[in-house]
């Protein structure tokens, strides 16, 4: 069995608690007009690996992951993608005690609740909750992501939901009450809600893949817009203990 990688990171900070040894996987369906890793779409990726190699490579960094209260953390691309990879990961991990989190939006191939079994949190990325703007946005149907949610509702996980906001378009208090509503009816009860203002960070890489940046017009999303949307819409949040209940 061999999987398909980007990269990682042995250091990242941001892919779950505590400092994360980050394993990026190739290949993505969806097609997200505000992405800023297109290279992450396509399913070869720069590095072809057994789980046992990449396995070996994450426990050289043990001791500076787990001194922290980290682990390691699938990203993508999509790892739902490789599925029988992903999962023979993540039970090496589970065989080490070495806490695992999916980073993902939920449009694979299947086998989610053996995934979530060996799953400790979920980071789940909501791209739209009306199935309209969800294809227009995306490119694919919104039952996709569905079919994953049902499976977390079935074999709940810890999640904490992730979704980037684009200035005038989903800024809106309408569009944060909708979002709200998803939250409560779609997912398990969550531990945390982060709303990620929109950036053009990826810009150079449509320039480098001779791509048009589909939102090239738009400017980023103003930080404290989007912490002040957080604080009124979400503010029964902690990151440590609360739910959405």
């Amino acid at each position: 069995m061999e999987g398909h990688i980007l990269s990682v990171e042995t250091m990242g900070l941001r892919d779950g608690p505590g400092i994360r040894f980050v394993v990026f996987f190739a290949g993505c369906r969806l097609r997200c007009r505000f992405c800023h890793n297109p290279d992450s779409w396509a399913p070869g990726g720069k590095d072809t690996v057994t789980p046992e190699e990449l396995f070996r490579r994450i426990l050289r960094f043990r001791p500076y992951f787990s001194r922290s209260g980290g682990g390691v953390t699938f990203s993508g691309g999509e790892p739902l993608l490789q599925p029988d990879f992903l999962l023979r990961m993540l039970s090496l991990c589970k065989q080490e005690g070495i806490h695992t989190c999916l980073d993902t939006a939920g449009v694979g191939v299947g086998r989610y609740r053996e995934i979530l079994s060996l799953t400790d949190l979920v980071l789940y990325d909501v791209k739209e909750t009306d199935p309209g703007r969800y294809l227009a946005l995306t490119g694919t149907p919104i039952a996709e992501t569905e079919a994953f949610l049902a499976a977390l509702r079935a074999c709940p996980r810890p999640t904490v939901v992730r979704a980037v906001i684009l200035p005038g378009y989903n800024d809106t208090p309408d569009y944060m009450a909708q979002l709200r509503t998803y939250i409560r009816e779609k997912l398990p009860p969550v531990r945390e809600v982060e709303l990620l203002p929109y950036h053009r960070m990826g810009a150079y890489k449509y320039a480098a893949l001779g791509m048009d940046e589909p939102l090239g017009d738009t400017p980023p999303m103003d930080p404290l817009k989007t912490q002040a949307l957080a604080r009124q819409f979400f503010p029964d949040f902690s990151p440590e203990e609360g739910v959405l209940s």
